[in-house]
């Protein structure tokens, strides 16, 4: 089985506008969806990550800040998953439940370890 990264793309727009009860029911969901992927031993771990970026630039000279209130697709967290294949990964990434509130999931591979 090959290891590949879910990153979730998003602001936090939608998530500040629901309810603390939506957002609870919400989060319900994703862990749901997790537990199902780990029920499967195709889970690996991940993380929720704060909204401060910065950004170095080639040559390492110039830094940039991206605030929160500027950020459109700013990843918030990432999840690693085992599958055969890119598809199978994918099909597994239709069912977050972030896709519900308009964040999208980028599916990549991870280089596998030569050691």
């Amino acid at each position: 089985m090959k290891q590949f990264m879910f990153l979730f793309k998003g602001g936090d727009d939608v998530w500040d506008a629901k309810s603390e009860e939506e957002q609870n029911a919400h989060m319900e969901k994703w862990m749901e969806w997790i537990g199902e992927m780990a029920e499967q031993e195709k889970y690996v771990g991940g993380e929720r990550l704060y909204p401060t970026v910065k950004t170095i630039h080639p040559g390492g000279t110039k830094i940039t800040d991206r605030s929160f209130a500027e950020a459109k697709e700013l990843v918030g967290g990432y999840i690693t998953v085992m599958a055969e294949t890119i598809e199978e990964a994918t099909e597994m990434a239709k069912g977050c439940p972030g896709l519900q509130w308009e964040s999208s999931v980028e599916v990549r591979e991870v280089w596998p370890d030569e050691a």
